[in-house]
């Protein structure tokens, strides 16, 4: 079995990291095997130097070697090319054509980005890899391939198993083995030594002296993100070598070419949606009219606390939190200066005798039927969101509470109004 160290150098591959060793040791020790191996990481980490690790060191080494990628090829025609056609299967098929599977029988295939796969295809793709059987497009005959498959993704495969956009039994299936590539940002002590070889390369390539960078340039390009790794890396050392006169780079010659390096503003980086996140602007517009409707209500029942009760600094400290949920301020940061009295006296009730309080009532009777009114598009909108919103965590009230902004108690109200 060749060393970590022979392999590296076999492949051109550069770098010394623990994550990166670990990753070429687990493929030296599966090639001997017919195990399927799933190689995940983001993209540009160079995940396609591990399934060529694996079939040079395999028994199948003599045999054929396919790279597809599965997402480049259309939905209409992967079927055909992964497992071939007979005459007259399909618009354009004039004559029988073998696919990968067939082509490759005895040798290994790579599927890269096989994430990206059709679920009638990713159907097909199980079959091969329980028994070894196929069917080509337009034909009824079962065919056998001896073949080994290494698949790889750069997509969190559990979210797309969660969508239902890839089968749980494939990955499975796909993944007996799996071996994870490091980003670039994770190895720093590799960084400057593969720029240093890019840099080479590209000096030979362009018959150009090789590039320099100064310290200064160096702690930039260690501290930088690295989000397309390191393909990234590799297309910026071309550009500096092609672009640049003085073959010494200085940090701010290097900023620009880093995209971004000067902003230090927060971001949010999110591997997906949250399952909060609503769809289509259209929801995100129901959900806020939704809101403005509770914060409404709201509004409604403060006003006719104070018209009853007429005492604000009663009202104030009787609903604290009321007042800090619709203006964001505690109840502490609301005083007697910012309700206007003199608009208070007017729905103030006065306490004299039971008629005239009867009288005062009717006066305010808008405020009664406001309360009752409701905008029949606007019920509709609610039912509809909360109908989603159940469905979306599978009728867990607590869940579907937490997404639409309301308690739970609130929600149940809402359930038994509309019979849902």
């Amino acid at each position: 079995m060749e060393s970590v160290q022979a392999i590296k150098q076999r492949f051109g591959i550069i770098g010394d990291d623990p994550k990166l060793n670990r990753a070429i040791e687990k493929a030296i020790q599966v090639a001997p095997t017919d195990i399927s191996v799933l190689v995940t990481g983001e993209s540009g980490v160079g995940k396609e130097s591990v399934p060529k690790i694996i079939h040079a060191l395999s028994h199948r080494k003599h045999g054929k070697y396919i790279a597809v990628n599965c997402g480049a090829i259309p939905e209409g025609t992967i079927d055909s090319e992964l497992f071939g056609h007979e005459k007259g299967a399909f618009t354009g098929a004039t004559q029988t054509r073998s696919g990968y599977f067939e082509v490759a029988d005895g040798g290994t295939i790579f599927l890269d980005e096989v994430g990206e796969l059709p679920l009638p295809t990713q159907v097909r793709l199980l079959r091969v890899l329980e028994n070894g059987e196929f069917i080509k497009v337009g034909s009824s005959k079962v065919q056998k391939t001896n073949v080994r498959i290494v698949a790889a993704t750069n997509i969190n495969m559990f979210e797309s198993i969660k969508k239902e956009k890839f089968r749980e039994d494939l990955y499975y299936r796909l993944s007996t083995v799996e071996i994870n590539l490091p980003p670039l940002r994770e190895r720093k002590g590799d960084i400057h030594l593969l720029f240093r070889k890019f840099a080479s390369d590209f000096g030979m390539k362009y018959k150009m002296p090789t590039i320099k960078l100064e310290d200064e340039a160096v702690e930039l390009l260690l501290k930088y993100r690295w989000g397309g790794n390191i393909r990234q890396l590799r297309n910026i050392a071309e550009q500096i070598s092609v672009l640049e006169q003085d073959r010494s780079i200085s940090a701010d010659e290097l900023r620009q070419y880093l995209p971004d390096v000067g902003s230090n503003l927060p971001a949010v980086i999110s591997e997906g949606k949250k399952e909060s996140d609503f769809s289509n602007e259209r929801e995100i517009l129901y959900k806020v009219l939704f809101d403005m409707k509770s914060d409404l209500n709201d509004l409604k029942k403060l006003t006719l606390k104070l018209m009853q009760e007429g005492d604000s600094k009663q009202v104030q400290d009787e609903n604290e939190s009321l007042i800090q949920k619709i203006y964001g301020n505690s109840g502490d940061d609301i005083d007697e200066a910012d309700i206007d009295e003199e608009k208070l006296e007017v729905l103030q009730i006065p306490q004299q005798n039971a008629p005239q309080k009867q009288e005062e009532k009717d006066k305010y009777y808008f405020a009664e039927e406001i309360e009752e009114e409701e905008t029949l598009s606007l019920q509709d909108k609610e039912l509809e969101l909360i109908k989603k919103s159940l469905e979306r965590h599978n009728g867990k009230r607590k869940a579907a509470a937490e997404e639409l902004g309301i308690s739970e108690r609130t929600l149940y109200r809402k359930i038994k109004q509309y019979n849902l």
